[in-house]
């Protein structure tokens, strides 16, 4: 497992074309790619992105997009504002391909608790894995506190009735949902193919990994119970650090703990 990190942790003080670059100068060779508007999802932004890839040979694991955008809507009652996003949702589907990007690390449908119409949030899934493979990308559902995937059970279900589904574990959110990770991984299984590691304390719902008092052992004991054969990819907030090269200490600390179990 290697460790990586997510543009998003600059997010926005650094702009998306620029954070390939410091992400190689501070010892990332991969990572997640955030796309925060839908101008990022176009053609024209997707190359110059992939000129900075191919000039740093940096590997892309998997994009992220600004959900709250567009995503919710995908499931939406009403059929032109579906379809509209739809167009949306492939264009960033496009920008992954093009990237070779594995994982499109998805949202998905905000809680709706018992209100959820599950034939139809099924019925999209179906057609957004589809539109997904066409682009030889995994959709990868996180676990999002604020969405329907906080929802263990709803995790169970699309586990069961979407085959084609893949999965991104991410450890804030999950302790933000009183949920343990480990029991998300345990649903998971061996279609988890994108990992969102960072830590936190009993102040503060978000640090960088190993600043607060997450057990990285067990969890990446896990990881190797089910034979993950993904990444970790360091996702924080730009308040987490002061500096970048607390950034690289936090990688170097990881690879120490993963090292040694």
């Amino acid at each position: 497992m290697n460790i990586g990190l997510s543009s998003a942790s600059f997010y926005p003080t650094v702009n998306t074309e620029e954070s390939i670059k410091i992400m190689k100068s501070i010892g990332f060779d991969i990572g997640e790619i955030f796309l925060n508007t839908e101008s990022e999802y176009e053609k024209k932004f997707i190359n110059i992105l992939l000129k900075e890839k191919k000039k740093y040979k940096f590997n892309i694991n998997s994009i992220h997009c600004y959900s709250s955008m567009f995503e919710p809507y995908l499931f939406d009652k009403y059929e032109r504002r579906r379809k509209d996003v739809i167009k949306t949702f492939k264009k960033a589907c496009k920008a992954a391909k093009l990237l070779e990007a594995k994982c499109y690390t998805f949202h998905g449908p905000r809680y709706m608790g018992q209100n959820i119409d599950i034939d139809h949030v099924l019925n999209i899934y179906r057609e957004l894995v589809y539109i997904a493979m066409e682009n030889n990308i995994y959709l990868c559902q996180e676990n999002v506190s604020w969405c329907q995937s906080s929802d263990i059970n709803f995790i169970r279900l699309l586990k069961s009735e979407i085959k084609e589904l893949r999965y991104t574990l991410d450890l804030k959110q999950a302790f933000k949902a009183n949920v343990k990770p480990i029991d998300y991984i345990d649903i998971m299984g061996k279609d988890l193919k994108n990992f969102h590691i960072n830590d936190k304390n009993e102040n503060e719902s978000c640090l960088l990994p190993t600043k607060g008092n997450i057990d990285y052992k067990k969890i990446f004991m896990k990881l190797k119970d089910i034979k993950y054969e993904g990444n970790a990819i360091i996702e924080v907030y730009r308040e987490n650090f002061n500096s970048y090269e607390e950034l690289r200490e936090s990688k170097e600390n990881l690879e120490e703990i993963y090292k040694n179990i």
